[in-house]
């Protein structure tokens, strides 16, 4: 696991990426809450789409130093796939996105509390913040997908909280990274 998380550490970047891209969702989320249902549906197919594309990037450019990386390869391919589902029939996102965001924030929060105990374990501090920012979003998951009759503007609220949880999240995972690649090239030279 250690060869993986410095694997990640490597291209610390695309977490940023995926971080300022989450940000910036729930920011324009709040801003806009009277549009945002229908727009949100087309702009969360596009963001899940995207999301699958570097996922799929980041498994594939660290498969020399990280074992098992096919299951994020194939979670970035479903991830595609499902976006280019929910991009090509807006009225079909409309009905499930407060499940697609339930369920993909629920796996999302699981890996962030994951990654924390492992973060703990390798003696990588803090590792508080991760544990936070991913039981925060696995309680905003659960509130979602207990009750999506929620559409409408509560749907936004929820939506526009968990993106800038993740968001935030994978910000500060990131900068845990960057500081962890930044350690490991020191230790190599």
């Amino acid at each position: 696991m250690e060869s993986q998380i410095k694997a990640l550490a490597r291209h610390w970047y695309l977490e940023l990426i995926t971080g300022i891209i989450f940000i910036a969702v729930g920011i324009w989320v709040f801003k806009t809450p009277v549009t945002s249902y229908v727009a949100l549906s087309i702009f969360f197919a596009i963001t899940f789409l995207m999301s699958g594309i570097m996922k799929t990037f980041s498994a594939f450019s660290t498969r020399k130093y990280v074992e098992g990386w096919g299951w994020s390869f194939a979670g970035g391919i479903v991830e595609i796939l499902i976006g280019v589902l929910l991009v090509s029939t807006p009225s079909f996102t409309l009905t499930v996105l407060p499940y697609i965001i339930g369920f993909a924030l629920l796996f999302r929060s699981s890996m962030a509390i994951g990654l924390s105990f492992e973060l703990g374990r390798l003696r990588i501090p803090p590792v508080g913040g991760v544990l936070f920012f991913g039981i925060l979003g696995l309680v905003l998951a659960f509130i979602m997908l207990w009750n999506p009759a929620f559409a409408g503007l509560t749907i936004v609220a929820y939506t526009a909280m968990a993106f800038l949880s993740a968001g935030i999240f994978q910000v500060y995972l990131s900068i845990r990274l960057m500081k962890l690649n930044k350690e490991s090239n020191r230790k190599e030279l």
